[in-house]
């Protein structure tokens, strides 16, 4: 089903980001499959935005290398929105491939290795001022022929442009260097660094810095703590993969390996060294080749016919999981923002109610990490609170979840009909936990299966009021947010840290209908009695639930 067009491609599947929109898309001059990635109308106020993702456009249109992802074309719509075409890549990012261990041998991880390094080096010898800046796994996709594409130059650095304005974040904290969370002598090492934090993820599977438990433990990690290299031994890796990458990620931008060509070559040399040490495949005699083809026929015909697709059951609309119920969203176009502008996003599924106490305190247990301050073990049928935005994150891997981007969280609080309320365009403030509820006379939270006349279209409760909600949505601090945290945040936060958005409003705002739709910004690492989460989930067809 064609979503439109934009210039002279037509959108044929919506792919929901941040700042953008990613379509698959078709160029009909051509028949060719194309990626358009559209910048959100949101963002396109925006001049910094704008700027940066033309920037991006011009960056990556200009580096043609079998391991970077091509840009076609680049330009504006009749609404002004600018665009970016891109070749489709088929495929599935690093990042999964790591989380479900399917990255293969230790030659298999060093392919993949020194696909990314043949890039990088490529990117830096076409200028020095040229710096990727946000290399992570996330960032990298992997063709099902195992040819690895760097993507997403949003935040690629020309130094001789000067988009710094205050509140841009850049780069991913796990990856990031030093000298970026410092945010001065940033230089072409810092993806050195970037790249030697994935390698040692591809290797082992852990993060370079852990298991933190706040932003705060990140940041102190890369300044000041140094990497524990149990995980590659303990992974077998052989020892000059383990030097090269200490040497990548050290401290000091002087210890690390000055440019890709070193990184490429030392790469491929424990690569050669790996496939002399392989056994030797077993050779068939010849006569035996055909009767064993004839063999092998058959099986494969076998499995085939005991194997062969079925079709999709559809989803269930309501997942009983043990970390909380989820509700189907059905897949379709909505009404978003104040405007109401027209948004598509594929089905997904989203908690009924705000992550549990008691769910919360059962992840801290099997994890191994301390509960919140303070934390309410009388009231498991409460939200958690006072927990940051990489706690919640990582309950939701631990669940098997995610957390919501925001055009996700708006329509299953909004449905498709853009409305002021959960429960509609009137205000009804006894339908939710928000200041001047009259049967609230004290302001306080609510267990979360409260308010049941206030659910969503698709079911979700306390979507307005009660607690906040962690929004999986980069934010840029405006000043006023910068000198309103200096007080509330030891060390005061930067511009240069991540900040995420907070949706729905708690029991200490009064109703308002601009609350499913509005937003405010909050460090990574902040924390509050007023702040919880719920989680979302893909609807992967065929996948286990």
């Amino acid at each position: 089903m064609s979503l439109g067009h934009i210039g002279k491609y037509e959108l044929l599947e919506e792919y929901p980001g941040g700042m953008s929109t990613v379509y698959r898309a078709l160029n009909p001059a051509i028949g060719q499959t194309v990626a358009v990635k559209v910048l959100r109308p949101e963002a396109c106020q925006d001049t910094e935005a704008r700027a940066r993702f033309l920037l991006e456009a011009r960056t990556a249109g200009n580096i043609y290398h079998d391991n970077t992802i091509r840009v076609f074309d680049y330009g504006e719509d009749e609404q002004g929105r600018p665009y970016m075409v891109m070749e489709f890549l088929p495929g599935e990012d690093l990042g999964t491939m790591i989380d479900q261990r399917r990255t293969g041998s230790l030659a298999d991880k060093l392919r993949l290795g020194i696909q990314l390094a043949r890039a990088l080096d490529h990117i830096h010898a076409l200028s020095p001022q040229i710096i990727h800046r946000d290399i992570k796994p996330a960032n990298i996709r992997v063709t099902p022929q195992g040819t690895v594409k760097l993507m997403d130059f949003g935040i690629a650095k020309r130094q001789d442009l000067t988009l710094t304005r205050p509140g841009m974040t850049a780069g991913s904290p796990y990856y990031m260097a030093p000298e970026q969370w410092l945010g001065r002598g940033v230089t072409h090492l810092v993806d050195v660094y970037s790249f030697g934090a994935v390698l040692f993820e591809l290797l082992t599977g852990a993060k370079l810095v852990g298991n933190p438990q706040s932003v705060e433990e990140v940041y102190g990690r890369v300044l000041h703590g140094q990497p524990d290299l149990t995980p590659l031994r303990q992974a077998g890796v052989p020892e000059p993969l383990t030097a090269l990458t200490t040497r990548c990620v050290a401290k000091d931008p002087a210890q690390r390996p000055q440019s890709f060509t070193e990184v490429r070559q030392e790469l491929e040399r424990v690569l050669q060294q790996e496939e002399r040490a392989a056994p030797e495949p077993t050779r068939w005699p010849r006569w035996l080749i055909p009767s064993a083809a004839l063999v092998l026929l058959a099986v494969a015909l076998a499995v085939y016919l005991a194997v062969r697709p079925k079709p999709e059951p559809p989803p269930p609309v309501v997942l009983e999981l043990a970390a909380g119920k989820m509700l189907l969203v059905e897949a379709g176009p909505f009404l978003a923002g104040k405007d109401r502008h027209t948004e598509n996003l594929p089905r997904f599924y989203i908690d009924q109610t705000e992550v549990t106490n008691e769910a919360y305190a059962r992840f801290c247990r099997e994890r191994g990490r301390p509960l919140p301050e303070e934390f309410p073990a009388d009231r498991p049928n409460y939200p958690v609170v006072s927990i940051t935005f990489v706690d919640a994150q990582e309950f939701a891997r631990w669940a098997g979840k995610r957390l919501p981007n925001a055009l996700e969280w708006e329509r299953a609080a909004r449905g498709t009909d853009g409305r002021n309320y959960p429960w509609g365009n009137n205000a009804d403030a006894a339908r939710a936990n928000y200041l001047g509820n009259p049967a609230l006379p004290t302001p306080e939270l609510a267990p979360v299966d409260a308010f049941p006349e206030g659910a969503s279209p698709v079911g979700a409760r306390n979507m307005a009021g009660n607690a906040w909600e962690f929004v999986d949505q980069f934010q840029t601090p405006s000043e006023g947010a910068l000198n309103a945290f200096k007080t509330l945040l030891e060390p005061p936060p930067t511009a240069t840290e991540p900040w995420y958005t907070i949706r729905g409003g708690s029991f200490e705002e009064p109703l308002s209908d601009r609350m499913l739709w509005d937003f405010a910004a909050v460090p990574a690492r902040y924390r509050h009695v007023r702040i919880g989460f719920r989680c979302a989930r893909d609807v992967k067809p065929g996948a286990p639930l």
